[in-house]
């Protein structure tokens, strides 16, 4: 009995063990790291590569000059990792967390429900990092592999907007409270009242809004930031998320919402897909445990191969 009892409770401490151990592994599984957004950036689906258009250059040396062409491509590019997270200083990616700490002007977070079912009409508030995304050099592989392809705005690991340090209008929503936008109904939103799939209201683009979704809400609040960075003049604390045109460069300019050609989301947590989308969309909304979601930000991009001194000019195909 006795041998048989210290077996049992061998057995017992092994089967804790084991469970503690695929608990460990199952909450390490959900943080989102680097190497895990760095690998992300391999998708078609988002790449979108198309070859859009011809570009005339002239090429002029001592003994004459003679007009070259060029392919122009089009494809987005991975600008930024978009983090949407409801407690001040936990933002999904684990390796710049230090970025966000709260400080004296911004603590707690979180919000006014339990995410019950019978709590429908209270307020969420949500932080929101902007940083520039760390897979760039992947992605230049991946990308030429389809041939010529084009550098977007984003400086990996860059800080373009931490709402920690956005507190006056992250938080009390000043000056943006008076803007038209968020002062008439139906103007910039993420869906619409008429379908009855309204997300919620890109203005005041700030931390706080209706929503009883958490998916939906971090997913409002992500689109606000991206809205603040890729515009320049903003009354934020932030740097704006933009490249300058060139001969035969076209960065990508102002997101808007449900506009893919402005540009669109690849989920990385708490759900990673091969796929990008914009917002609203039907497919699956994965709540998040501890209210925390982030999302790659892919922007499009044209551009042609520089194949003489002076830009002619291009055209499209059809």
């Amino acid at each position: 009995m006795t041998r048989s009892s210290n077996l049992l409770h061998r057995l017992r401490r092994l089967r804790v063990a084991v469970a503690s151990l695929l608990l460990a592994s199952a909450t390490s599984s959900y943080a989102l790291n680097t190497a895990t957004i760095v690998s992300s950036v391999m998708s078609p689906d988002c790449l979108e590569y198309r070859v859009v258009g011809i570009c005339y250059w002239l090429y002029c040396t001592y003994g004459g000059c003679s007009v070259r062409a060029s392919v122009k491509v089009r494809h987005y590019v991975p600008d930024a990792v978009v983090s949407s997270y409801s407690n001040t200083g936990e933002n999904p990616w684990v390796e710049v967390r230090v970025m966000s700490t709260p400080n004296p002007s911004a603590q707690a977070g979180g919000d006014g429900t339990t995410n019950e079912d019978h709590e429908n009409n209270l307020a969420k508030f949500k932080n929101a990092d902007v940083i520039g995304h760390p897979g760039g050099e992947v992605f230049n592989q991946f990308a030429s592999s389809s041939g010529y392809f084009c550098q977007g705005a984003g400086t990996a690991f860059m800080p373009y907007l931490l709402s920690t340090l956005d507190t006056l209008a992250w938080r009390y929503n000043v000056p943006e409270m008076a803007y038209p936008e968020a002062l008439i109904p139906g103007r910039r939103e993420v869906g619409a009242r008429t379908t009855m799939n309204l997300w919620g209201n890109v203005y005041p683009r700030g931390g706080f809004l209706h929503q009883t979704d958490d998916h939906k809400s971090g997913a409002v609040v992500a689109q606000r930031a991206g809205d603040v960075v890729t515009r320049r003049g903003q009354l934020h604390v932030y740097q704006p998320l933009l490249a300058n045109a060139r001969d035969g460069y076209w960065p990508a300019g102002a997101l808007m919402e449900g506009d893919a050609s402005t540009g669109k989301w690849q989920e990385l947590t708490p759900r990673l897909s091969n796929t990008c989308v914009v917002f609203p969309h039907s497919g699956t909304l994965t709540q998040a445990q501890q209210g925390d979601y982030a999302w790659a930000l892919w922007r499009p991009y044209a551009c042609c191969e520089r194949r003489g001194q002076v830009f002619l000019g291009s055209v499209d195909f059809l």
